[in-house]
């Protein structure tokens, strides 16, 4: 699946998520996109002579939602065809860092090739400090991926994050969903991207420095020498040995120079022109082999991770949402739904009810395997030490509390906190409602403490880092939890 079939896919999980009550995508539409884009994955499979998979599926569903949603709203097909991210940054930041290069060369004497030019110097020793950097943070255990900040790779990934007016309400709250999904999703891809353009456009102001130097050399006799306050002639033949050593290993044609030529380039005194052809040679190497070259091969990493990753989009089909839609194909394998009820035993009827609530989220071959309920109070990590919480034949990990206990941190938010840190793929939570509606009834009172029990568990899973899914096991269809929502887990990235 490549970015912009991966793009499609996202951006129509996240309409039809928003979309609870079918406003925008009805059952019909749904139903005819599944239909034709089954037909079309088979014939696309038959073309290339290899099985149907869920990519061919999910590709040619999202392209007959996304035509149809066009159709129906303009504003929408416009988004849709937009080019995301910046896409004229990643040519324009080389060409002004060539220009930028070559410019930074005026600033200095045009008429002179000074031994201690320090525009060159600072161009080198900045590079030597970045490649330093860039082993030290490989080195670093823990690290944050990336110098550059969410809200930069964000910016690259989905441009200007506005949603286009007039559109009906779940299809904005879909479009503002996909706008944050796609941002997460398509980081890496982002960050790759970034890192070679400015490995090239360091390369390029280097390029642009070296050009401008052979450039002025050609209509110019440049006066070479060396002025300094707190250096003398044998520190500068000391420095200019260790600079230019690189380049005099390399390139054996470049002519080497003595202390006493040194001495003698001090500026007051007469030089020739042959000497300053030397010198434009022996900077314009050091520059190609410290800067240039590394910089292109940093760049051309880099390109190759953004090629690899625009070619094979990273896509977490293990989530519920594409797990039900492969149900529906028969394209998947049956997804496995692992509960820990917390401080809470299930009755027959409750039991069947989180069958069918797998069902409803991850397809009708959904399984759900119920672990032994967690006593209360217990540490988590005596409670769970046996389980295998990185099982990778286990779908979706969800811990089960009942709505009618209270929230208390050291006991449900340390379940939570325990899971969160050891399930790779995150954890769902469901809060079922029916004993505590059991308790107290359906007078007008019970549902305003029903509402704010809701919402003092929404806050504390939102505290905790996840999202609550509110459930009714003895009334499963009472709340949609169609297509997985309510069980969105982290993408594996």
């Amino acid at each position: 699946m490549n970015e912009e079939i991966a793009r499609n896919v996202v951006l129509v999980r996240a309409i039809e998520s928003a979309d609870t009550n079918h406003e925008v995508l009805s059952d019909d539409d749904r139903k005819y996109a599944s239909r034709s884009a089954k037909e079309l994955a088979a014939w696309q499979a038959a073309d290339s002579k290899t099985a149907v998979t869920s990519h061919h599926f999910l590709e040619q569903r999202s392209e007959q939602i996304l035509k149809r949603l066009g159709e129906r709203t303009p504003a929408f097909a416009t988004f849709a065809r937009r080019k995301p991210g910046l896409s004229g940054i990643w040519l324009a930041l080389p060409f002004l860092a060539f220009l930028s290069g070559a410019a930074i060369d005026r600033i200095a004497d045009p008429h002179r090739v000074d031994l201690l030019s320090a525009p060159f110097l600072l161009i080198i020793a900045w590079n030597l400090v970045v490649f330093l950097g860039m082993l030290v943070w490989a080195l670093i255990p823990g690290k944050r991926r990336s110098w550059a900040g969410p809200n930069l790779l964000k910016r690259l990934s989905v441009g200007k994050a506005v949603v286009p007016r007039k559109l009906p309400a779940p299809l904005s709250a879909g479009l503002a969903a996909f706008m944050v999904d796609w941002a997460s999703l398509s980081e890496p891809l982002a960050r790759a991207r970034l890192g070679r353009t400015v490995h090239l456009s360091a390369a390029c102001f280097a390029l642009g420095a070296i050009a401008s130097l052979y450039a002025r050399g050609l209509l110019t006799q440049y006066v070479v020498g060396w002025e300094s306050t707190f250096l003398d002639s044998r520190d500068v033949h000391t420095l200019l040995s260790w600079l230019f050593m690189p380049a005099m290993s390399v390139f054996h044609f470049l002519q080497g120079f003595s202390l006493a030529e040194i001495e003698l380039l001090r500026f007051g005194r007469g030089v020739s022109a042959p000497s300053g052809e030397r010198w434009v040679h022996l900077y314009g190497a050091t520059l190609l082999l410290l800067v240039v070259l590394p910089r292109l091969i940093l760049a051309g990493a880099a390109a190759w991770r953004a090629h690899r990753l625009s070619r094979h989009f990273p896509i977490d089909l293990d989530q519920p949402y594409f797990r039900k839609l492969a149900d529906g194909v028969g394209a998947g394998t049956p997804a496995l739904l692992r509960v820990f009820p917390y401080s809470y035993t299930l009755d027959e009827a409750r039991d069947r009810g989180l069958w069918s609530i797998a069902a409803a989220a991850l397809g009708a071959q959904a399984r759900v395997q119920l672990r032994p309920t967690i006593s209360y109070g217990i540490d988590a990590g005596e409670a769970l030490h046996e389980a295998a919480l990185d099982d990778p034949a286990v779908t979706v990990t969800a811990v089960l509390f009942s709505l009618a206990a209270t929230p208390e941190k050291e006991n449900h938010g340390a379940i939570l906190d325990y899971l969160a840190k050891r399930v790779k793929r995150g954890v769902a939570v469901l809060v079922d409602e029916s004993a505590f509606v059991e308790r107290t009834g359906a007078q007008p009172e019970d549902a305003t403490r029903l509402a704010e029990r809701v919402a003092l568990w929404r806050q504390f899973c939102s505290f905790h880092g996840t999202s609550a899914t509110f459930v009714n096991l003895v009334q499963p269809d009472k709340y949609p939890v169609e297509l997985g929502a309510g069980l969105a887990l982290a993408e594996l990235r």
